[in-house]
């Protein structure tokens, strides 16, 4: 309960503190530059129906609250916590980037690593109400560590972005020393038209053995429509697990509305798959041990889900999310309590 009030209490302050002009808080604007600091929020809240089990819940899944702005044309910060992720408080970005040139930026902090396409959306930015096994299983990954990203023209505008981490992730900096270090690279080409091919490679060492992953996406983004592709491979050193194979598909498009309180209408379908899965930890009878191996820490599946978003002002700032998924899980699989047949109802506000 102390915990949890602090953090509420830093997350009011910063909002407070958001609200004051900078110069009510002693912070002189020398330069020029518009020091405002800003507040955004995500909330989603849910109710779940799993059809086989006739069991259903609600969740509030994210409670987000973040903190930016600039201290100059050369120095930005951000700083993010969770009041409710999955129901535990989480502290997510923190860092300060630098821009020393225009086309140049380093970050140094906590963030989410530059990795794949659709593990990089944030929870308002995402089509769906759950997120793709990419996105939650196979590559997702927020590390502390810093980045540095170029913007240049080659034809094409192309971002490139790479970056060194611990493989400590969120939790585990105070103790943390390691002669090792993860890195991540990732390069975006945005092509006339709104086609976008994204290439991007990692290395993580969750424990003994390295693991390297390699993914390929692309989307087509205009006239309403979106419709994305991504491919991930995913290799342990030292055979310690077999290879991991994940796919995801989707095809969505938005049907702007007339002058009532509804703004668009969004139907969307997806396809994702995975091959059976390990977070890259040893286990011993169901524990994480030293002297235990690689297990399946998820099953071979695959999903369709079919849905429709309401959204009540621009797509990502207040929509209804409508989804029903279907799973396919290989003989043997055993299905976790969150991953079956369901149907959902998500709620989400973006401020």
């Amino acid at each position: 309960m102390k915990t949890t009030a602090t953090a509420i209490i830093a997350a009011l302050t910063a909002a407070t503190g958001a609200m004051l002009p900078y110069d009510v808080k002693g912070q002189d604007n020398k330069e020029g530059t518009n020091r405002t600091m800003h507040i955004h929020g995500t909330l989603r809240s849910k109710y779940e129906y799993q059809t086989s089990e006739g069991e259903g819940r609600f969740e509030v899944r994210n409670a987000r609250v973040s903190v930016d702005g600039k201290l100059s044309d050369m120095v930005s910060y951000k700083a993010e916590i969770d009041l409710c992720d999955e129901g535990s408080i989480k502290m997510l970005d923190a860092y300060t980037r630098l821009r020393p040139v225009a086309p140049l930026a380093l970050t140094i902090g906590q963030m989410r690593v530059p990795f794949t396409i659709d593990a990089h959306r944030s929870p308002h930015q995402q089509y769906f109400a759950n997120r793709s096994f990419i996105a939650k299983q196979v590559g997702n990954v927020r590390d502390v560590g810093a980045a540095v990203a170029y913007n240049l023209k080659a034809g094409i505008p192309v971002t490139l972005e790479a970056g060194l981490f611990n493989g400590s992730g969120l939790t585990g900096q105070k103790d943390y020393w390691t002669k090792s270090v993860n890195f991540s690279a990732k390069a975006q080409m945005f092509f006339p038209q709104g086609f976008n091919l994204t290439l991007s490679m990692q290395k993580i060492r969750p424990d003994h053995v390295g693991v390297m992953m390699y993914d390929a996406g692309a989307y087509w983004h205009a006239r309403g429509w979106h419709i994305e592709g991504e491919y991930l491979y995913k290799h342990y050193s030292q055979e310690a697990f077999h290879d991991v194979h994940a796919f995801d598909a989707f095809v969505a498009h938005d049907f702007r509305m007339g002058r009532g309180a509804l703004k668009y209408i969004t139907p969307l379908l997806r396809y994702d798959y995975m091959s059976d899965h390990s977070d890259g930890m040893r286990y011993l009878d169901g524990k994480k041990s030293t002297e235990g191996t690689l297990t399946v820490n998820d099953y071979k599946r695959s999903r369709l889900t079919g849905g429709v978003t309401f959204s009540f002002a621009k797509p990502f700032i207040s929509d209804i999310r409508l989804n029903y998924e279907k799973y396919f899980y290989r003989d043997g699989a055993v299905a976790k309590p969150s991953e079956r047949d369901k149907i959902v109802v998500e709620f989400m506000t973006r401020f």
